[in-house]
């Protein structure tokens, strides 16, 4: 989507010919579409009786009119006054509507300029479009032509608002988006991602709950070659069971009770872009062959339906689970398991990012801060006090955690930085955990089997409960941890 540019008319004024009104050219299209819409005008002529002729005209089909007698009056009402439209004389004593509108051009290019003019020649209306005029009209003046103009001129100005509107809009949805920070954990994740966009290959986030994994995978959707198609997410594990493979495959009119219409599922819905499938180790066991079939045959079947439909989507899984340890407890089927992990991508948690954590603390809260009443003030940073507590959290939360804890800092502080006292208890009270074992209280002496307990426990927490990276930190097998661990259980000690 794209502004049209004051050359736009230009085209209409040249097929008009030498001595056609351009101005009834361009008013025979349809205007009904601008109906009603009414705006502020302003009416620059040296002569009165012609100025105060357009103003009653106009301010009789309900604009709000206003005159200036000349072209630096025009400009000094700008100044100060906010219009819609201008609409001009050409031939003025201190300032010519050429001029005026090459000045206006500069300053306020969002206002379109119709300019009226008594010479109604080509040289004429080219001058008039090159020194930035939205339209011209030839005198003697038709109020029924410069009307339909002047409503043209304020749909053009608000589709510009519009497009406007709605570009600061997505730049402000994709800055929300951003994968946030430098440090070496988050570089090795963008690397991956940059190398994995351009290809087809299925993609599996793992990492714990908060961590963005729903943000590298519009990452991977938005710098590869389906960018421009459809990017569609559903978490398995938010979505009832019996109603998972619906969304999934569609249902056809009358499949059940409910089923009043027919549906495309949203391997339908995605064709041509990213299907993400967050928390898929949550998947019911009696719908993974379907998406097994599915993805393997690149077709889906509604349920209740007599045909296939067929799909062209990239497949982006997440999950915050073991799936090997899944695939081996036979809670995940195991070709689907490499179905949908061609490549791998982990997710860091928060703990391991540095100082990433302050760089997203001071995003979130220009993000917050911007939401804030304008009589309330903006809020700039995190005190030196405030950035310390937040290094020294572990954040079990991840990401999410820490933009939950800055929308409340900034909703309660009474300065222009967040202080200690504005983040939540458990943050500024926190103690970095250690495992200490005191020779001089005999009491604090525990068994090697106890310390080696506490220790794998505090890697597991650390962790976010991954017994595969888990086993890697510890230097053991997977399976050593895992009876480790049955053997706790069943002696009835927490592990």
């Amino acid at each position: 989507m794209s502004d049209d540019n004051a050359s736009t008319p230009s085209t209409d004024v040249r097929d008009a010919g030498a001595t056609a009104n351009a101005g009834a050219a361009r008013s025979r299209a349809p205007s009904q579409a601008i109906d009603g819409r009414r705006g502020k005008i302003l009416i620059v002529d040296d002569d009165e009786s012609m100025g105060e002729l357009v103003v009653s005209g106009l301010s009789r089909e309900g604009h709000t009119v206003i005159a200036a007698t000349s072209g630096s009056d025009a400009l000094e009402r700008l100044a100060t006054e906010s219009v819609e439209v201008i609409i001009t004389d050409l031939n003025m004593a201190d300032v010519n509507g050429f001029e005026l509108c090459e000045r206006i051009v500069a300053t306020r290019p969002d206002v379109p300029v119709v300019v009226i003019t008594g010479h109604g020649s080509m040289e004429t209306a080219v001058g008039a479009i090159r020194a930035g005029a939205y339209d011209f009209i030839t005198k003697p003046l038709d109020m029924k032509v410069l009307s339909l103009t002047v409503a043209r001129a304020l749909q053009q100005r608000r589709l510009r608002d519009e497009v406007k509107r709605l570009r600061e809009t997505v730049t402000e949805q994709r800055k929300e988006r951003e994968l946030v920070g430098s440090s070496p954990a988050l570089k090795r994740v963008l690397e991956m991602v940059t190398r994995v966009a351009s290809s087809d290959a299925s993609v599996l986030i793992t990492g714990e709950s908060g961590t963005g994994k729903e943000l590298i995978a519009r990452a991977i959707h938005e710098r590869g070659p389906r960018g421009r198609g459809p990017f569609v997410a559903i978490n398995c594990a938010a979505i009832p069971p019996t109603l998972l493979e619906s969304e999934l495959f569609g249902h056809a009119r009358g499949a059940f009770t409910d089923a009043k219409s027919s549906r495309p599922g949203l391997f339908v819905e995605a064709d041509g872009g990213t299907l993400f499938l967050d928390e898929i180790g949550e998947l019911p066991m009696d719908v993974q062959p379907k998406l097994l079939r599915a993805l393997q045959e690149r077709k889906a079947r509604p349920i209740g339906g007599n045909t296939e439909q067929s799909f062209d989507v990239r497949i982006v899984t997440a999950t915050n689970r073991d799936l090997e340890a899944e695939v081996a407890a036979k809670r995940f089927r195991e070709d689907l398991f490499y179905r949908v992990n061609v490549v791998t991508i982990a997710s860091p948690p928060l703990r391991e990012r540095g100082n990433d954590i302050l760089l997203l603390a001071q995003h979130f809260v220009d993000r917050f801060s911007a939401r804030r009443p304008t009589n309330v003030g903006n809020v700039q940073g995190v005190s030196a006090g405030a950035a310390e507590k937040l290094m020294n959290y572990e954040w079990p939360g991840n990401v999410r955690e820490l933009e939950n804890c800055i929308e409340r800092a900034v909703a309660l502080t009474r300065f222009d930085q967040i202080t200690v006292e504005d983040l939540p208890e458990k943050v500024r009270d926190y103690r970095v955990g250690r495992l200490v074992v005191s020779p001089d209280d005999p009491a604090d002496l525990v068994s090697m089997d106890e310390l080696e307990r506490r220790y794998i426990l505090r890697v597991l927490a650390l962790l976010g409960g991954n017994k595969s990276r888990a086993a890697e930190v510890l230097g053991v097998d997977r399976r050593t941890l895992y009876r480790k661990l049955d053997a706790w259980q069943a002696a009835g000690t927490p592990g």
